[in-house]
């Protein structure tokens, strides 16, 4: 099966890490999905309130049949009646169809995640992969506001429809958080490109270092298409306020990431000119001590990405306990599991410094400034679950005499995001939720405006790739429909 790069040779430079495995081995994986009675990989359904099985409905049994036999053509054609972009999400996604794989009951999953980028690969290495290009115009001119995964999925369908797509993005180039959120060892962005190249092809119209809201009005957009899809992303990093937030050397995870990816797509993928630079805003990190607050897939990829420029040390620190090793009584299968996971960058810095750099039960009370205002430091204290009597939920709380101080150079703050920003609601006139993600009725993908719809994180919360594929497929369903009064995606 396959595996990854040793982490002595991945951490020298930000190309991609994982290899797929030979085809013999690949092949006797998908046929031990053959002998699977009830596929729950490919329901994904919710569960005591998580995804069980692939968002996108792949039919997994019958592409690892095809995968079996050695019919790869195929097994691409089978793939790609259900999913956009088999080549981001074999590379990024945490695999729900495998956590929910029958196999994985009582032994390890199919590796239908890796069968899927052997699939996808061998299909644009021998020219399978196109965008249809429709041969009549339907004459009904769409804009999509933000080029992630969901705006993609529904720029690709409206335009095989024949609807004239027009997608505005705000950064330099084409891909969201796929670009300027995941770094570069696993999602070269080359893939991006490749992809952005054959829907261009196909007649979708791309117009980067536009911002909506700021550079171009939402009523003159309204005006000129016949419906807008608000794509944006949850992109409103959550901040991690404590006295001396101010200080010099405390960064949001999203624009660390974004200067990495961004200074290595200026260098031609050139690892060697980007791990030297010294010109970043946070300077080098040679010899400094870094902290990540947050522990989740963002704050991991700051973990690797720090490793790699070269950090003295790195901490990550997670405000909730370490999950157990096995799933738990109460978290059985085909749920999601629940189990504490040690990710790639996590597996190097306990190569390259000794030890776990994951704190749980940990939070930061204060960052400590020298007298320049530089950041030297952040407390921390210990935190316990109790139960609030008032409100009967359960929160993380402070236990006095666990008080701590660590040494902290810089601080990266990937505690995840708190929805939209309203810079662009407020211009379209949106209802938003509790969380500012925006509002919708149940199944829908319609806003409170005429002719406005939305999709992905924007109008789900923060979420998995896999899922912004699907709202984007979906949101485009509802789009053609309601200019179409039927639709046949």
């Amino acid at each position: 099966m396959g595996t990854i790069k040793a982490t002595e040779d991945r951490i020298k430079n930000f190309e991609e890490f994982h290899i797929t495995g030979t085809t013999k081995e690949q092949q006797e994986q998908a046929a031990r999905c053959m002998s699977c009675g009830v596929p729950f990989c490919q329901a994904g359904c919710m569960i005591s309130g998580m995804t069980s099985g692939c968002p996108l409905n792949n039919l997994v049994p019958e592409t690892n049949e095809l995968v079996s036999k050695g019919n790869y053509e195929e097994a691409y054609k089978r793939l790609s009646k259900t999913h956009s972009f088999p080549e981001f999400t074999s590379r990024v996604c945490p695999a729900l169809c495998e956590a929910a794989c029958t196999h994985g009951y009582c032994d390890t999953a199919v590796t239908t995640k890796e069968n899927e980028a052997t699939i996808i690969d061998y299909a644009f290495e021998n020219g399978l992969v196109s965008e249809v290009t429709p041969k009549i115009r339907t004459g009904k001119k769409v804009a999509v506001i933000g080029s992630g995964p969901s705006g993609l999925a529904a720029a690709q369908l409206l335009n095989m429809r024949g609807h004239s797509v027009t997608v505005y993005e705000r950064n330099d180039r084409v891909g969201g958080l796929l670009r300027y959120g995941i770094p570069n060892m696993k999602l070269d962005k080359r893939t991006i490109d490749r992809r952005v190249k054959l829907m261009e092809e196909a007649g979708v119209e791309f117009k980067c270092n536009v911002n909506i809201g700021k550079d171009v009005k939402a009523k003159d957009l309204l005006k000129k298409y016949d419906r807008v899809i608000l794509c944006c992303g949850a992109s409103n990093p959550r901040d991690i306020k404590a006295e001396g937030r101010d200080a010099k050397g405390i960064y949001f995870a999203v624009d660390f990431l974004s200067e990495v990816s961004k200074k290595l797509m200026d260098n031609d993928y050139d690892s060697a000119k980007v791990m030297d630079a010294k010109d970043y805003s946070f300077g080098s990190l040679e010899g400094k001590n870094v902290i990540v607050i947050g522990g989740g897939d963002t704050g991991n990829d700051c973990v690797g990405t720090s490793v790699r420029l070269g950090a003295k040390s790195v901490t990550q620190l997670e405000m909730m306990p370490a999950l157990p090793e096995e799933r738990a009584e109460s978290n059985p299968w085909p749920e999601w599991p629940r189990v504490l996971k040690t990710d790639y960058g996590q597996e190097e810095a306990i190569k390259v410094y000794g030890k776990d750099p994951r704190i749980f039960q940990t939070t930061v009370t204060e960052y400590l400034k020298d007298e320049k205002g530089n950041l030297k430091g952040v407390k921390t204290v210990k935190l316990e679950s109790q139960l609030d009597k008032e409100t009967g939920r359960r929160a993380m709380v402070p236990v006095k005499g666990t008080e701590k101080e660590l040494k902290a150079d810089i601080v990266l703050l990937a505690a995840g995001f708190l929805g939209s920003e309203d810079y662009v609601t407020k211009q379209f006139g949106v209802e938003t939720d509790a969380r500012t993600n925006v509002k919708t009725e149940k199944d829908s993908y319609a806003t409170s405006v005429e002719n406005v719809f939305t999709a992905g994180d924007m109008r789900r919360g923060q979420s998995l790739v896999v899922w912004a594929i699907a709202e984007g497929r979906k949101a485009a369903k509802a789009v053609d429909e309601s200019l179409m009064g039927y639709t046949n995606l």
